[in-house]
């Protein structure tokens, strides 16, 4: 891979090359970040509520406990 370009100019191993494969590859690249981007927008979204379930039960779980008229 090195010999085959090692006579080329610069530009070509360092701008054209490059450009190609972001257009070969782009959709894939920009699917592939989208779906982790995705991801962990619904795994904060997930900590989230159970975070707020959390709160929410403890918070009732307090104030029942505080109550004696069971």
């Amino acid at each position: 891979m090195g010999e085959m370009f090692s006579g080329l100019p610069w530009w070509v191993k360092w701008v054209a090359v490059p450009v190609i494969a972001l257009v070969v590859f782009g959709g894939l690249i920009a699917s592939v970040v989208g779906f982790v981007i995705g991801l962990l927008f619904k795994l904060l979204v997930f900590v989230a509520l159970v975070g707020g379930l959390i709160y929410v039960v403890r918070k009732f779980m307090s104030s029942s406990s505080s109550r004696s008229d069971w």
